[in-house]
């Protein structure tokens, strides 16, 4: 792609426009300022109220353009406030696609379709993207299925150059589909039990929290299972300065006390990475659980200069493909600049990253 995206206007810029339309109830004035905010865009708002010119998510992504390219800058879907009981598929024609938010627990997209009712894992997605260059902003996805239903998808992204901004994604099985491609999360929040962060993408998280949750009775939570099914892929999961805590209900059970673990393998080639992150006490301290055991020495797992009581390494697992890593220059093989080679694409969006270690 050459160049990235082009706006006019700054990701601040659209914040303030989004911020302006809070607070009118024409929604011709609301969709005339972020236009002006944004570019040479159109927008769209979706609101439950009736004020925008959308009553759902879906019929604003039917009416955006097909195709879009990124010298064109974004085309802008604002979501007001509510919860959004629907199941959202933004096909690849759909390019160029930002979805703002009022806000975590504010904009809420919400399903339950789960394995155990019957739908696929890939299916169960209640918000699905395969359009290069999405991007979205202060929205929290949700798969409320439970614990009990097994596998049940909150948000399934394979979409290249997809951002995820200041989001919260909520369930227990399988939440996080980080399905192919180049995906950037940021001061996001992701939620859940077994598998919870999955997929075959070359995904960085920066700045994130993670939340393992209390599971269902017999099982173990397992924050990531890398996909990766050939050594020649450029895929991965980076997890770099985020803060990995449980949340209230698995920290008060005492029961389930060093039964989180940092991830197992998929696939043949799993990859991970753990960097500058802070792990509290909770996970076990193995730290890697090895699934079927087929796969450990063709995995690629490893940990750079993390912190937290949950960080330290001495009793480890000691698989051939576990790496505890010295020094930086091996490290940087995970960052966003070399791993994403993030620099390209990244700044125009206006979305903060740090391409480098902190």
């Amino acid at each position: 792609m050459q160049g990235g995206f082009h706006p006019d206007g700054s990701l601040n810029d659209l914040f303030l426009a989004k911020a302006i339309c809070k607070f009118t109830s024409n929604p011709s004035y609301c969709i005339s300022v972020l236009q002006k905010s944004s570019g040479n865009v159109y927008e769209s708002v979706v609101s439950q109220d009736g004020t925008g010119n959308f009553l759902t998510i879906t019929e604003a992504v039917n009416a955006a353009p097909n195709n879009s390219l990124a010298v064109n800058g974004y085309f802008l879907i604002y979501i007001a406030a509510g919860v959004y009981q629907e199941y959202v598929s933004i096909p690849s024609k759909k390019k160029y696609l930002l979805m703002i938010g009022d806000g975590i627990n504010q904009t809420i997209i919400t399903g339950n379709q789960s394995v155990a009712d019957g739908w696929t894992t890939f299916n169960s997605a209640t918000f699905a993207v395969a359009a290069e260059g999405f991007m979205a902003v202060n929205i929290t996805f949700q798969n409320t299925a439970g614990a009990i239903k097994g596998q049940a998808v909150a948000m399934r992204s394979g979409a290249d150059m997809s951002i995820f901004y200041s989001c919260s994604f909520e369930g227990y099985q399988d939440t996080l589909y980080t399905h192919s491609l180049r995906q950037f999360f940021r001061e996001c929040d992701i939620y859940g039990t077994v598998d919870f962060i999955f997929g075959n993408a070359a995904v960085v998280f920066q700045n994130c929290n993670i939340y393992p949750r209390l599971p269902r009775s017999g099982q173990t939570n397992m924050i990531t299972a890398q996909g990766r099914s050939d050594p020649n892929q450029n895929t991965g999961t980076s997890i770099h300065n985020c803060t990995i805590r449980a949340t209230s209900d698995l920290a008060a059970s005492k029961s389930y006390m060093n039964k989180t673990y940092l991830g197992r393998p998929w696939k043949q080639y799993s990859r991970t990475v753990y960097m500058q992150t802070f792990i509290d006490g909770f996970v076990n301290p193995a730290g890697w659980d090895p699934w079927s055991g087929e796969y450990l020495s063709t995995l690629y797992y490893a940990e750079y200069n993390n912190t937290g009581a949950g960080s330290n390494t001495k009793n480890r697992v000691t698989w051939p493909g576990y790496h505890v890593i010295s020094n930086a220059t091996d490290a940087s093989n995970f960052t966003v600049s070399n791993f994403l080679v993030g620099d390209a694409w990244l700044p125009p969006t206006g979305v903060p990253y740090t391409g480098g270690f902190i």
